[in-house]
Protein backbone atom coordinates (compact mmCIF):
# COMPACT_ATOMS: atom_id res chain seq x y z
CA UNK A 1 0.00 0.00 0.00
CA UNK A 2 1.43 3.35 -1.02
CA UNK A 3 2.30 5.89 1.62
CA UNK A 4 0.02 8.91 1.11
CA UNK A 5 2.74 11.24 2.41
CA UNK A 6 4.51 10.99 -0.96
CA UNK A 7 3.16 12.30 -4.24
CA UNK A 8 2.85 10.37 -7.50
CA UNK A 9 5.74 12.43 -8.89
CA UNK A 10 7.92 11.23 -6.03
CA UNK A 11 7.01 7.58 -6.66
CA UNK A 12 7.70 8.03 -10.39
CA UNK A 13 11.11 9.45 -9.55
CA UNK A 14 11.89 6.51 -7.22
CA UNK A 15 10.80 3.99 -9.85
CA UNK A 16 13.00 5.65 -12.49
CA UNK A 17 15.92 5.73 -10.05
CA UNK A 18 15.54 2.02 -9.24
CA UNK A 19 15.19 1.15 -12.92
CA UNK A 20 18.38 3.10 -13.66
CA UNK A 21 20.27 1.30 -10.89
CA UNK A 22 19.02 -2.07 -12.17
CA UNK A 23 20.08 -1.17 -15.71
CA UNK A 24 23.57 -0.24 -14.51
CA UNK A 25 23.86 -3.53 -12.57
CA UNK A 26 22.65 -5.62 -15.51
CA UNK A 27 25.08 -3.82 -17.84
CA UNK A 28 27.96 -4.49 -15.45
CA UNK A 29 27.07 -8.19 -15.23
CA UNK A 30 26.65 -8.40 -19.02
CA UNK A 31 30.09 -6.87 -19.62
CA UNK A 32 31.67 -9.36 -17.19
CA UNK A 33 29.90 -12.35 -18.76
CA UNK A 34 30.79 -11.17 -22.27
CA UNK A 35 34.43 -10.80 -21.26
CA UNK A 36 34.53 -14.30 -19.72
CA UNK A 37 32.79 -15.82 -22.75
CA UNK A 38 35.19 -14.12 -25.18
CA UNK A 39 38.18 -15.19 -23.07
CA UNK A 40 37.01 -18.82 -22.96
CA UNK A 41 36.17 -18.85 -26.68
CA UNK A 42 39.54 -17.40 -27.74
CA UNK A 43 41.53 -19.88 -25.66
CA UNK A 44 39.35 -22.88 -26.55
CA UNK A 45 39.88 -22.37 -30.30
CA UNK A 46 43.55 -21.40 -29.75
CA UNK A 47 43.16 -17.89 -31.11
CA UNK A 48 45.19 -16.92 -28.05
CA UNK A 49 47.37 -19.36 -26.09
CA UNK A 50 45.80 -20.80 -22.94
CA UNK A 51 49.34 -21.44 -21.67
CA UNK A 52 50.04 -17.72 -21.44
CA UNK A 53 46.51 -16.43 -20.73
CA UNK A 54 44.88 -19.42 -18.96
CA UNK A 55 41.06 -19.55 -19.33
CA UNK A 56 37.96 -19.21 -17.11
CA UNK A 57 37.34 -22.98 -17.14
CA UNK A 58 40.94 -23.73 -16.10
CA UNK A 59 40.76 -21.11 -13.36
CA UNK A 60 37.55 -22.66 -12.00
CA UNK A 61 39.19 -26.08 -12.12
CA UNK A 62 42.29 -24.80 -10.30
CA UNK A 63 40.11 -23.12 -7.65
CA UNK A 64 38.36 -26.47 -7.10
CA UNK A 65 41.68 -28.28 -6.74
CA UNK A 66 43.08 -25.70 -4.31
CA UNK A 67 39.86 -25.73 -2.28
CA UNK A 68 39.85 -29.51 -2.08
CA UNK A 69 43.46 -29.59 -0.89
CA UNK A 70 42.80 -26.82 1.65
CA UNK A 71 45.41 -24.52 0.12
CA UNK A 72 42.87 -21.96 -1.09
CA UNK A 73 41.47 -21.35 2.40
CA UNK A 74 44.94 -21.36 3.97
CA UNK A 75 46.55 -18.85 1.59
CA UNK A 76 43.45 -16.64 1.37
CA UNK A 77 43.10 -16.55 5.16
CA UNK A 78 46.74 -15.51 5.62
CA UNK A 79 46.62 -12.69 3.07
CA UNK A 80 43.18 -11.50 4.20
CA UNK A 81 44.23 -11.33 7.86
CA UNK A 82 47.41 -9.40 6.99
CA UNK A 83 45.42 -6.99 4.84
CA UNK A 84 42.67 -6.39 7.42
CA UNK A 85 45.17 -5.84 10.24
CA UNK A 86 47.22 -3.42 8.15
CA UNK A 87 44.07 -1.64 6.96
CA UNK A 88 42.65 -1.25 10.46
CA UNK A 89 45.90 -0.09 12.11
CA UNK A 90 46.85 2.34 9.32
CA UNK A 91 43.34 3.81 9.08
CA UNK A 92 42.99 4.18 12.84
CA UNK A 93 46.41 5.75 13.40
CA UNK A 94 46.01 7.88 10.28
CA UNK A 95 42.70 9.28 11.54
CA UNK A 96 44.16 10.07 14.98
CA UNK A 97 47.27 11.77 13.51
CA UNK A 98 45.08 13.78 11.11
CA UNK A 99 42.97 14.92 14.08
CA UNK A 100 46.07 15.95 16.07
CA UNK A 101 47.48 17.89 13.10
CA UNK A 102 44.10 19.60 12.58
CA UNK A 103 43.93 20.46 16.29
CA UNK A 104 47.46 21.89 16.38
CA UNK A 105 48.20 24.35 13.60
CA UNK A 106 51.85 24.49 14.76
CA UNK A 107 52.35 20.71 14.41
CA UNK A 108 50.64 20.72 11.01
CA UNK A 109 52.97 23.39 9.68
CA UNK A 110 56.03 21.55 11.04
CA UNK A 111 55.15 18.04 9.91
CA UNK A 112 53.35 18.59 6.59
CA UNK A 113 56.56 18.72 4.47
CA UNK A 114 57.74 15.46 6.04
CA UNK A 115 54.44 13.78 5.17
CA UNK A 116 54.81 14.87 1.54
CA UNK A 117 58.37 13.46 1.40
CA UNK A 118 57.35 10.18 3.05
CA UNK A 119 54.42 9.79 0.68
CA UNK A 120 56.70 10.21 -2.35
CA UNK A 121 59.22 7.66 -1.06
CA UNK A 122 59.06 4.29 -2.92
CA UNK A 123 58.04 1.94 -0.10
CA UNK A 124 59.58 -1.11 -1.79
CA UNK A 125 63.00 0.53 -1.26
CA UNK A 126 62.50 0.05 2.49
CA UNK A 127 61.99 -3.70 2.03
CA UNK A 128 65.43 -4.78 3.30
CA UNK A 129 65.15 -2.49 6.34
CA UNK A 130 61.67 -3.82 7.15
CA UNK A 131 62.91 -7.42 6.96
CA UNK A 132 65.82 -6.60 9.33
CA UNK A 133 63.45 -4.85 11.76
CA UNK A 134 60.57 -7.33 11.76
CA UNK A 135 62.00 -10.55 10.29
CA UNK A 136 60.74 -12.59 7.35
CA UNK A 137 57.17 -13.10 8.55
CA UNK A 138 53.71 -11.63 8.85
CA UNK A 139 54.87 -8.67 10.96
CA UNK A 140 56.98 -7.37 8.07
CA UNK A 141 54.05 -7.77 5.66
CA UNK A 142 51.62 -5.96 7.96
CA UNK A 143 54.15 -3.15 8.47
CA UNK A 144 54.59 -2.78 4.70
CA UNK A 145 50.80 -2.55 4.39
CA UNK A 146 50.64 0.10 7.13
CA UNK A 147 53.47 2.07 5.54
CA UNK A 148 51.67 2.29 2.21
CA UNK A 149 48.26 3.18 3.66
CA UNK A 150 48.97 5.49 6.59
CA UNK A 151 50.44 8.57 4.86
CA UNK A 152 47.64 8.66 2.27
CA UNK A 153 45.10 8.37 5.09
CA UNK A 154 46.64 11.23 7.07
CA UNK A 155 46.91 13.56 4.09
CA UNK A 156 43.41 12.89 2.71
CA UNK A 157 41.60 13.15 6.05
CA UNK A 158 43.63 16.17 7.17
CA UNK A 159 42.84 17.93 3.90
CA UNK A 160 39.15 17.19 4.48
CA UNK A 161 39.29 18.52 8.06
CA UNK A 162 40.97 21.77 6.99
CA UNK A 163 38.65 22.35 4.02
CA UNK A 164 35.55 22.91 6.16
CA UNK A 165 33.79 26.26 5.60
CA UNK A 166 35.68 28.87 7.63
CA UNK A 167 32.56 31.01 8.05
CA UNK A 168 30.70 28.13 9.71
CA UNK A 169 33.64 27.59 12.07
CA UNK A 170 33.70 31.32 12.91
CA UNK A 171 29.95 31.22 13.56
CA UNK A 172 30.34 28.22 15.89
CA UNK A 173 33.12 30.02 17.78
CA UNK A 174 30.97 33.14 18.11
CA UNK A 175 28.28 30.97 19.75
CA UNK A 176 30.81 29.76 22.34
CA UNK A 177 31.73 26.34 20.88
CA UNK A 178 35.15 25.01 21.83
CA UNK A 179 37.46 23.16 19.45
CA UNK A 180 36.22 19.67 20.37
CA UNK A 181 32.60 20.70 19.92
CA UNK A 182 33.45 22.22 16.55
CA UNK A 183 35.15 18.99 15.54
CA UNK A 184 32.32 16.62 16.47
CA UNK A 185 29.42 18.86 15.49
CA UNK A 186 30.86 20.47 12.34
CA UNK A 187 34.17 19.11 11.05
CA UNK A 188 33.45 15.39 11.37
CA UNK A 189 29.98 15.39 9.73
CA UNK A 190 31.31 17.64 6.96
CA UNK A 191 34.24 15.24 6.35
CA UNK A 192 32.19 12.02 6.33
CA UNK A 193 32.16 11.63 2.54
CA UNK A 194 35.90 12.23 2.30
CA UNK A 195 36.60 9.77 5.13
CA UNK A 196 34.56 7.06 3.39
CA UNK A 197 36.31 7.87 0.09
CA UNK A 198 39.64 7.46 1.91
CA UNK A 199 38.50 4.09 3.28
CA UNK A 200 37.68 2.97 -0.26
CA UNK A 201 41.14 4.04 -1.44
CA UNK A 202 42.69 2.26 1.56
CA UNK A 203 41.05 -1.02 0.55
CA UNK A 204 43.09 -1.09 -2.66
CA UNK A 205 46.26 0.24 -1.03
CA UNK A 206 46.12 -2.30 1.81
CA UNK A 207 45.89 -5.18 -0.67
CA UNK A 208 48.80 -3.70 -2.61
CA UNK A 209 50.80 -3.45 0.61
CA UNK A 210 50.03 -7.00 1.67
CA UNK A 211 50.91 -8.52 -1.71
CA UNK A 212 54.04 -6.37 -1.97
CA UNK A 213 55.07 -7.58 1.48
CA UNK A 214 54.42 -11.20 0.50
CA UNK A 215 56.54 -10.70 -2.60
CA UNK A 216 59.42 -9.81 -0.26
CA UNK A 217 59.20 -12.28 2.60
CA UNK A 218 56.18 -14.59 2.40
CA UNK A 219 56.19 -18.37 2.55
CA UNK A 220 52.40 -18.51 2.30
CA UNK A 221 49.52 -16.35 1.07
CA UNK A 222 48.11 -15.31 -2.28
CA UNK A 223 51.23 -13.28 -3.04
CA UNK A 224 53.27 -16.43 -2.49
CA UNK A 225 51.03 -18.32 -4.94
CA UNK A 226 51.57 -15.57 -7.52
CA UNK A 227 55.35 -15.78 -7.15
CA UNK A 228 55.42 -19.59 -7.13
CA UNK A 229 53.09 -19.82 -10.13
CA UNK A 230 55.29 -17.40 -12.08
CA UNK A 231 58.47 -19.28 -11.18
CA UNK A 232 57.14 -22.64 -12.43
CA UNK A 233 55.26 -21.06 -15.39
CA UNK A 234 51.92 -22.21 -14.01
CA UNK A 235 49.76 -19.38 -15.38
CA UNK A 236 46.60 -21.13 -14.22
CA UNK A 237 47.79 -20.75 -10.64
CA UNK A 238 48.79 -17.11 -11.21
CA UNK A 239 45.43 -16.21 -12.73
CA UNK A 240 43.55 -18.14 -10.04
CA UNK A 241 45.36 -16.23 -7.26
CA UNK A 242 44.60 -12.97 -9.09
CA UNK A 243 40.89 -13.82 -9.38
CA UNK A 244 40.68 -14.74 -5.68
CA UNK A 245 42.39 -11.44 -4.83
CA UNK A 246 39.81 -9.56 -6.90
CA UNK A 247 36.94 -11.35 -5.16
CA UNK A 248 38.29 -10.68 -1.65
CA UNK A 249 39.07 -7.03 -2.47
CA UNK A 250 35.54 -6.61 -3.86
CA UNK A 251 33.97 -8.05 -0.70
CA UNK A 252 36.08 -5.67 1.41
CA UNK A 253 35.10 -2.73 -0.81
CA UNK A 254 31.38 -3.55 -0.50
CA UNK A 255 31.79 -3.77 3.27
CA UNK A 256 33.10 -0.18 3.23
CA UNK A 257 30.19 0.83 0.97
CA UNK A 258 27.78 -0.70 3.53
CA UNK A 259 29.53 1.27 6.27
CA UNK A 260 29.00 4.41 4.17
CA UNK A 261 25.24 3.78 4.03
CA UNK A 262 25.11 3.23 7.79
CA UNK A 263 26.94 6.51 8.41
CA UNK A 264 24.62 8.37 6.06
CA UNK A 265 21.59 7.10 8.00
CA UNK A 266 23.26 8.02 11.28
CA UNK A 267 23.91 11.63 10.24
CA UNK A 268 20.61 12.22 8.42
Amino acid sequence: MKNKKFSKTHYDYLNKYRAKKLLVLLTQISILLLFLFAWEYLTKYEIISSFFFSSPSKIVKTIGQLFKSGELILHSKITLSETLIGFAIATGIGFVVAFVLWYSDFLRRVLEPYLVVLNSLPKIALGPIIIIWFGAGSKAIVFMCILIVIIVTIMNILNSFTSCDKQLIALAKSLGANKMQIFFKLILPNSLKDIVATLKINVGLSWIGAIMGEYLVSKAGLGYLLIYGGQVFNLNLVMTATVVLCILASVMYFAVALFEKLMQKLYQ
